[in-house]
């Protein structure tokens, strides 16, 4: 396919606005997109010519899961395109396109992206994926999205017109067996000896429980957090399905490290959290799937390398602070179950913004177990901020902390001068997405971390 004079130019023009903004100013991960595709709308067309692409979408996950099939298909992939700073739009994605430097003589070029829920159909329309990841389904950004069945049906508008890319799906979300397409489907998931035979349900509140075939609530042989595990409805007969590769056990977990065997092969992880095995589990299975071995995905995932937000360790003035994003209650909460295995005594900041990137909608703190982290006896200094800290504050207040011992800092560089006075060596900040980009800033302005992404 020969490439047009107006995408040449857009191409062009955006090129020379990434190395202008990266040069000259604080880098830009989404305005060289922009500017390109307002010159020539299929663009990126022009761009992924020559590419296979993999398409990662879902709620919580992708920016990790990413970064990790990153890591494993370059054991065999010479050229790997990838969007590392998370900007996961079209324009974003464009941007990655025109950032990226291609191998010369590369055999087996490939994109790996993080693709937002919304936009996968018009990312697939263009690039015509090979596979699509599929992470899990939470509620999420409700102004933007909806309930979880109106994000699958965005998905899925991306993977029906596409019926040759096969689909890597988490098995253990009921939602991604519920509906039939000519796709192929590989399915990954939990399948721990100590959990088969049981029968329980998951536990009030929890969004999803619905046989997606009935209606009646799903049971669980095991249930790993949230609705995900190894359902089935007794009134239907609908259950999981078949997996491909699988979780088979979970040898120790800390909130800095993950010890686990997938298919019966021991891996670490430099991050805590059962969210960031199945992150792992995802990107066994891409490797799986393009031919990886067991013994090169080890070597990808023995990296310590922490990616942005998700935490990211940055040391301010002698403390230990762990960044972490937070975007919805079931992320959050698995995020505090994480932090509850600190050992040491810790000081526990959240920002709070709810800008469009954010979702404007921020009743979903209420739905965060944070009256577990209040009641923790290792959570000894507590503090909020960010543009919405007056909500924030009000929910850490009913979770149980009185108003004379929070500390509430709505600018962010006067959190970072907070951070500087905590007696607890250990910080854990939780912050929204905004927040990050804007806390990152102010880190790098006064030195500790590097600027841009």
């Amino acid at each position: 396919m020969t490439i047009s004079l107006k995408a040449r130019l857009a191409i062009a023009v955006g090129r020379f606005s990434y190395w202008y903004l990266h040069t000259f100013r604080n880098g830009g991960s989404s305005l060289p997109g922009k500017l390109a595709a307002r010159i020539d709308p299929d663009v990126l067309t022009a761009l992924g010519q020559g590419r296979e692409t993999i398409v990662i979408t879902g709620t919580n996950g992708k920016t990790l899961t990413t970064n990790l099939v990153v890591k494993v298909l370059a054991q065999q992939y010479d050229d790997v395109l990838t969007n590392p700073t998370g900007s996961n739009m079209m324009q974003g994605i464009i941007t990655a396109f025109l950032a990226h430097k291609p191998v010369r003589g590369a055999k087996r070029p490939i994109a790996v992206l993080e693709v937002d829920e919304a936009n996968v159909a018009p990312v697939s329309a263009a690039l015509h994926p090979r596979a699509f990841v599929m992470t899990n389904i939470f509620r999420d950004q409700m102004d933007r999205y909806g309930e979880f069945y109106t994000t699958y049906e965005k998905i899925l508008k991306g993977v029906r017109a596409n019926p040759d890319a096969v689909v890597i799906a988490n098995g253990d979300a009921p939602i991604f067996s519920a509906r039939e397409l000519p796709n192929r489907w590989r399915y990954y998931g939990f399948a721990l000896t100590e959990t088969a035979g049981t029968d329980q349900v998951a536990p009030p509140n929890t969004d999803g429980v619905l046989c997606p075939v009935c209606e009646h609530i799903l049971h669980y042989h095991g249930i790993t957090y949230a609705n995900l595990g190894d359902f089935f409805c007794p009134n239907c007969g609908f259950k999981r399905p078949a997996l491909a590769n699988a979780v088979t056990a979970v040898a120790a977990q800390t909130p800095t490290r993950s010890s686990f065997a997938i298919d019966n092969h021991p891996y670490q992880l430099s991050v805590g959290g059962t969210y960031n095995i199945y992150n792992a589990l995802a990107a066994y299975t891409v490797g799986a799937e393009f031919g990886i071995t067991p013994a090169q995905i080890e070597t990808a995932f023995s990296y310590d390398e922490k990616v942005f937000g998700r935490q990211e360790q940055i040391e301010i003035a002698g403390k230990h602070v762990t960044l972490i994003l937070v975007k919805n209650p079931v992320g959050l909460n698995e995020v505090l179950s994480m932090i509850q295995r600190q050992p040491d005594p810790f000081a526990f900041a959240m920002l709070l913004n709810a800008n469009y990137a954010d979702g404007t909608d921020t009743s979903w703190i209420w739905d965060g177990n944070l009256e577990a982290i209040v009641a923790s006896p290792q959570a000894q200094t507590f503090m909020v901020g960010g543009e919405r800290y007056q909500d924030v504050a009000f929910r850490m207040q009913v979770a149980g902390v009185s108003e004379a011992d929070l500390i509430v800092k709505p600018d962010l560089g006067d959190v970072i001068e907070a951070v500087k006075q905590v007696p607890e060596t250990q910080v854990y900040l939780l912050a929204t997405y905004t927040a990050v980009l804007q806390l990152r800033k102010k880190l790098a302005a006064a030195g500790y971390i590097k600027a841009g992404f």
